[in-house]
């Protein structure tokens, strides 16, 4: 196994693909984590952590649209998902590139 920092941040950088495609946020740290898991150090590790990221963002955005109903309140946490699947991946990217251990709270962990 190599150390691949780049390829690490790379990996976190790729969920703001969500901005641009829809879907591409999760489909391209999936590949690089399956291609990549046993070729980079620490890449299984951190490839679990987005993926259950992602998938829990998801599970939240599906929550909040009955709340929509109820006097909007699914907007406002649609916006504060948002603004948490942009923040998140910059923050633990420059985490990665600084040798420091990425967290990203809220996520469920359904991958171990």
């Amino acid at each position: 196994m190599r150390e691949d920092n780049q390829m690490l941040v790379i990996t976190h950088l790729s969920q703001l693909l969500d901005l641009v495609t829809g879907i591409g946020g999760f489909i391209v740290p999936l590949i690089l984590w399956l291609t990549q898991k046993d070729k980079v150090a620490g890449m299984d590790f951190h490839g679990k952590m987005i993926i259950n990221f992602q998938i829990s963002m998801f599970i939240y955005s599906l929550l909040c649209i009955p709340l929509i109903f109820l006097f909007g309140l699914g907007i406002i946490a649609l916006i504060g998902i948002a603004i948490i699947m942009i923040i998140l991946p910059i923050i633990n990217a420059i985490k990665v590139s600084n040798g420091e251990i990425p967290h990203y709270p809220l996520s469920i962990e359904i991958i171990k």
